[in-house]
This record gives C-alpha cells, structure tokens and sequence, in this order.
C-alpha cells in the first residue's frame, strides 16, 4: 500500500514537472537579454532585461490583439452562457419527443473538426459582409462554445433536486420564476464555471481567427502571436514575452477556480 501511493505520488510530480517546466523555461527566457537566449539552458537568467516586453508593447502594439481577444471572448461567453443556460435547463427539466436526440446532436456538434466547416462558414461570412469583424469571429466561436456550456450545465441542472422548483410552482411561481429565482442561484457556481471553461476556449481560438480576419485590427493574441516572426528571422524573446502575457491570466484563473472547475466537469460526465 505504501509502496503504490509513493509511485503514485512520484507519478503526480513528475507529471507536474513536465506540465510546468516548459512555462517556467518560456518565463525565464523572455527576460533574458536577446545575447542570451541561445546559450545554454540554465534555471535562472544570467541577465535581467525587459527589452522584449518593450518591443512587444510600444514596437507592435500587442494591446490590440489582447483589447480583440478580450472583447470577441468575453462577448462568447456572455452569449454562450445565457443561451446555454436556457437551453440546459429546458434539456435537463422539459419533457418533450426527441429530448435525448437534441442532447446527444448537441455533443456530437461539439466534437466535429473545426477545419471541416471552415470554407462554408468562411462564404457565409464573406456573403453577409463580417469578415473581419467582431461579430464574424464571436457568431463562429458560438459554434463550439455552446455545445461546451449546453453540455456541463445540462448535467449540473439534472443534478439539482426538482422539489424545489415543484415547491415553488405550488406557492404560484411560473416556470420562469422558478428557474430566476430558485435555480439559477443553486447553479451559480456551476454557471460560472462553465463561464471560465468557455472563455479559456475562446481566448485560445486559433483556427477561426485566423481564416477570418484580415489585418491586424481584429486578429486576436494567438493569431498575433502565430504571425510574429519577420521575414528573415524570428523574435524568440518576444514570442516567448507574448506566450507568457497570453498564458499567465488563464492559468491563473484555472488555478485559482481549479476545484470548482473539476467538480463541474464531474457533474456535467456523471449523467
């Protein structure tokens, strides 16, 4: 028994290791003087320089790619959030011909190949003129951000005990103040776990911007970060500096949330 909970406990650290080194060496690097960056690996920098960070910010103006990724995820995740939440709950509660068959349609969306609908979704843009838009980037990011929500919160409302809501229904509530008032602040932590999932997916979207924008004005931090390198050489310090602006506030937040986040998952899997 001790001997299978040492490996274990070795397994989790090294797995740890391997999963944070590389960030670790990205965030060492990216202050290192460009001299240093080819020298050999150490676990602190020999020089401290913030030479990369300057030419991220005032050389390419990499508050723009990070103002679009915050305005196109955060208007997924509202939208994904609301409308999710109704449809969940309608999955999870009404009783209607198909309920299953719409739940399980609803998954296997979420599990198509994004390159697949690409070139249709790219000529249906181009016809209604949102190209390179905030609306053409959030309406196909939408495409997969709700089968995510739809998905956990549909097995986190099937998880909340229906006497409550038929408790209210016999004090003389409606269905929809039964759902505004009595569940939706029991689904509050579930709700906004799914908030942080769907926003992680969209601030890391990298297909879709890409094929859908065309200039810098509304590319967001991966496609930014993705078109980077020059023509005869690649600025490793401030990819690495970009990577690390683009990884540390999403990481934190997963950190931070991580118990809530696991949990949600859990009740999302367990029906």
């Amino acid at each position: 028994m001790r001997t299978r909970r040492a490996l274990s406990a070795a397994g989790l650290v090294l797995l740890g290791v391997v999963l944070v080194l590389p960030l670790y060496f990205a965030l060492v690097s990216s202050f290192r003087p460009e001299a240093e960056l080819f020298a050999a690996p150490s676990p602190s920098p020999r020089g401290f320089s913030l030479e990369h960070y300057r030419a991220l910010f005032s050389g390419r103006s990499f508050w723009l790619p990070i103002k679009n990724s915050l305005v196109v995820a955060g208007a997924t995740t509202v939208l994904s959030v609301v409308l999710g939440t109704l449809c969940a709950y309608a999955l999870a509660r009404l009783r209607f011909r198909g309920r299953k068959l719409v739940a399980t349609a609803i998954l296997a969306i979420g599990m198509f190949p994004q390159i697949s609908i690409v070139s249709p979704l790219y000529l249906m843009l181009r016809k209604v003129g949102l190209i390179d838009t905030y609306p053409g980037l959030v309406l196909p990011y939408l495409t997969f951000a709700m089968p995510l929500t739809v998905w956990l919160l549909y097995g986190y409302f099937r998880q909340l005990p229906a006497a409550l809501e038929e408790a209210a229904w016999i004090d003389g509530a409606s269905r929809l103040r039964a759902l505004f008032e009595v569940v939706l602040p029991l689904a509050l932590p579930g709700i906004a776990t799914t908030a942080i999932l769907t926003f992680v997916y969209a601030w890391n979207e990298f297909l879709f911007a890409l094929s859908f924008t065309l200039g810098p004005e509304r590319q967001t931090v991966p496609v930014a970060i993705a078109l980077l390198s020059g023509r005869y050489q690649v600025p490793w310090g401030q990819i690495l500096a970009a990577a690390i602006v683009a990884t540390l506030p999403v990481a934190v937040a997963v950190l931070v949330f991580q118990r809530r986040i696991v949990r949600s998952l859990s009740a999302g899997g367990g029906r």
